[in-house]
C-alpha cells in the first residue's frame, strides 16, 4: 500500500533510501570517499525533513505489512514540471512491481498538481536503470559530468499527462 509520508517516517525513509541505493554503489564502486554527495550516503534525517517540510515536497512510501520497502519525492518546479527523486525499493523486495505502482502513483500525483512533465537524473552507465525507465515511457534527453561524482549523470523526462504505463 502506498501512504504518504508524515514526520514520523522520516527515519524509516532514510533507511530505506540509503540502503537502496547503496546496491548501486556497490555495483559501480561509489564510496563516501570518491561520491559522499551521492545518494546512499548523502541523504539525512535533516534533508529529508527539509525536503518535507521546507520545499513541502510530495513524499510517499510503499508499505508491506506497515514497513516501509520503497520511497519517492516529487520536487515540483515552478515551470508546471516536476523532477521524480529517490525512487527506490529496498533489495529484498524488488522484481515485484512495486517500482513501477511508486511510478505509476507519482504520475498520478503529478498530473494531480498540474504537472506536465517529470523529470528525473540517474547514474548514466546504469543501464538496466535507464531502459527500465525507457521502457516506462520516458525519454533520454542529455548527460552532465560533473568534478564530484564518479559517474555520468544521466538526464530523462516523461510527459505526464499522457498515458505513460
Amino acid at each position: 500500500m502506498i501512504r504518504e509520508v508524515v514526520e514520523n517516517d522520516i527515519a524509516e525513509c532514510v533507511k530505506v533510501i540509503r540502503e537502496s541505493f547503496l546496491t548501486v554503489a556497490k555495483e559501480y564502486g561509489f564510496t563516501e570517499e570518491n561520491a559522499p554527495r551521492f545518494t546512499a550516503f548523502a541523504t539525512t534525517e535533516e534533508r529529508l525533513r527539509w525536503h518535507l517540510q521546507g520545499e513541502h515536497r510530495p513524499m510517499y512510501a510503499y508499505y508491506e505489512d506497515d514497513v516501509i520497502v520503497g520511497y519517492y519525492s516529487l520536487l515540483l518546479q515552478e515551470n508546471g514540471e516536476c523532477e521524480l527523486n529517490n525512487l527506490c525499493v529496498l533489495p529484498a523486495h524488488r522484481h515485484q512491481k512495486i517500482g513501477e505502482q511508486l511510478l505509476q502513483h507519482a504520475f498520478s500525483v503529478a498530473k494531480q498538481l498540474n504537472c506536465h512533465k517529470m523529470n528525473i537524473g540517474i547514474v548514466e552507465e546504469n543501464q538496466v536503470l535507464r531502459m527500465w525507465y525507457e521502457d516506462l515511457g520516458f525519454v533520454h534527453i542529455g548527460t552532465k559530468k560533473f568534478d564530484f561524482f564518479p559517474f555520468t549523470c544521466g538526464y530523462m523526462e516523461a510527459n505526464t499527462m499522457e498515458k505513460v504505463m
